[in-house]
């Protein structure tokens, strides 16, 4: 297991390397705005835009630029400074960490409650009429775009602009840290946390459910029910456990996807996170800030993947790593 964790650690960083240089080569290849005259103003001379553009180092050829950026951040853990206003990219993305970190840990609580719930009850009353009402409203649930969700219901039940208005949502734009004030921080991010949870808590109550129903018709099962364990135990301790294995893996992935992109809902709901920082980034041609999101970003898939393949050799004692 040591081992297999040391090669996967290896692992991380040749890919993070892999994802720095392939958003370099995409920034200067495909068509892009130009970052010197985006600085420069609405109306620059050639002289200020050449003069920032030998400031900022973008006179040099691509690959001579990501050699320098790259010696900087693995020396220093240096992300650069950011074209736009020459802040330090790496205090930008800090600053900015805890509020996507608090919508992707809370839509990832909502939607592995809400999902697992529902996915067990559907597959313990399997062809009934709550079993068909839930798969319906799942395939609703997963067809609906995070951006579309979250406008309507924005429009029907935010506490400012709702046309319904419930007074504990919150509207776009309200998000203070938890540090400040802990009820309007949870107040806030109640809308955004059950719009990102919506599409997967669907998506994991399907799985589940397909899952647990194979695994209810094993002989094990089969077995328990009748040494005259209680159903509630057949259920929730032996066909669970060995259903739930998918289920891990699926919420380690999509948990560092989360945290690594989370832009649709905080530009939505205006909240000031890392995606909202890519998003304005990519607005402003801003590279060091689109790769320093980008890394952070591909930085937590890779580690919740990692998490994921250790967690299941606990989960199931037949998974070894060699």
């Amino acid at each position: 297991m040591v081992r297999y964790i040391i090669r996967r650690l290896l692992w991380v960083i040749a890919l993070l390397f892999l994802v720095s240089l392939i958003t370099f080569f995409i920034f200067y290849t495909l068509p892009s705005a130009d970052p010197a005259q985006l600085r420069a103003g609405r109306q620059p001379n050639p002289e200020l835009v050449e003069q920032i553009r030998h400031n900022l180092g973008l006179d040099q050829p691509w690959y001579e630029q990501y050699y320098h950026y790259m010696k900087q951040l693995v020396l220093h853990f240096d992300f650069g400074y950011s074209f736009q206003n020459n802040i330090s990219v790496r205090e930008q993305i800090f600053d900015r960490l805890p509020a996507s970190i608090s919508v992707a840990v809370g839509a990832a609580v909502v939607f592995l409650i809400t999902g697992i719930t529902v996915g067990v009850i559907s597959a313990v009353r399997r062809r009934s009429l709550l079993d068909r009402t839930a798969m319906g409203m799942s395939l609703i649930a997963i067809s609906a775009p995070v951006y579309w969700l979250g406008l309507v219901s924005l429009y029907l039940f935010a506490a400012d602009i709702g046309k319904f208005p419930v007074p504990f949502l919150l509207g776009a734009g309200s998000y203070v840290p938890f540090s400040q004030d802990p009820s309007i921080w949870f107040q806030s991010l109640l809308m955004p946390w059950f719009v990102l949870a919506a599409s997967f808590s669907a998506l994991y109550a399907r799985l589940l459910r397909a899952s647990l129903t194979e695994t209810l018709s094993e002989d094990y099962i089969r077995t328990a029910r009748a040494k005259g364990l209680s159903e509630r135990r057949v259920v929730l301790k032996h066909g669970l456990r060995s259903a739930i294995t998918p289920i891990v893996t699926a919420a380690g992935l999509d948990i560092g996807i989360l945290l690594g992109g989370t832009i649709l809902v905080e530009t939505v709901f205006n909240i000031p996170g890392v995606g909202r920082l890519a998003y304005d980034s990519i607005q402003n041609a801003d590279l060091p800030m689109i790769q320093g999101t980008v890394l952070i970003g591909a930085f937590f898939i890779i580690l919740a993947n990692l998490i994921v393949d250790v967690l299941y050799a606990f989960l199931d004692p037949r998974v070894r790593y060699s």
